[in-house]
């Protein structure tokens, strides 16, 4: 557990949306475990707390290289095919916005072509707070764009979920042991403690 206090601290919660849920396209189907974990985190820091949204392309080839091949596989999950909310916050974490806020992005990591560097920069955030879906796929790619950008990243283990048991096995055992000096990796009960009022 990392001994200093968790400051100037924003919370991101990673892309908690219908689609990615129990009965979406993209069903993550351990989010449902997590949700409470997450809801009880947001509760407490609401106004610090950023949710972002993965929005997907109008159609295949509105994105670049392999994002074509990639939604011409995918081309149900593009914008034309979807119906309904599929890309809305599931309602447990739409509750809370406002205060909180949400940011929509193109692609994996939160802070490509987002507005998210500059929001946090504006707020003077220092920390990160990482939650969401999916460990190894978005978490990871936003996790790792945090790092290079300079910010202190905290991964809260147990309000994290992916469609997959060994790339999320995987994912906390390199940030223990490959990465431990840039990412500190907490339970939610951990990060209430170091938390700071400020």
């Amino acid at each position: 557990m990392p001994a200093q206090q968790i400051v100037r601290a924003a919370h991101l919660c990673i892309d908690m949306q219908n689609i990615f849920s129990k009965n979406g396209l993209w069903a993550t189907p351990w989010m449902e475990r997590v949700l409470p974990t997450i809801d009880a985190i947001v509760s407490r820091y609401a106004e610090r707390t950023v949710f972002t949204r993965f929005i997907t392309p109008e159609r295949a080839e509105d994105r670049p290289g392999q994002w074509q091949r990639y939604f011409a596989h995918w081309d149900h999950a593009t914008r034309r095919n979807l119906h309904g909310d599929e890309l809305e916050l599931v309602p447990a974490m739409a509750r809370h916005a406002p205060p909180a806020i949400v940011v929509d992005k193109p692609f994996y990591s939160a802070f490509v072509r987002s507005g998210l560097y500059d929001l946090l920069l504006g707020k003077r955030v220092a920390t990160v707070v990482v939650t969401g879906a999916e460990t190894d796929v978005c978490v990871l790619a936003t996790v790792l764009s945090a790092v290079d950008l300079g910010f202190r990243v905290v991964v809260v283990e147990d309000a994290l979920c992916s469609s997959s048991d060994l790339g999320h096995d995987a994912l906390m055992t390199m940030y223990r042991t490959r990465l431990q000096h840039q990412i500190d990796v907490v339970s939610a009960e951990q990060l209430f403690e170091l938390w700071s009022a400020e």
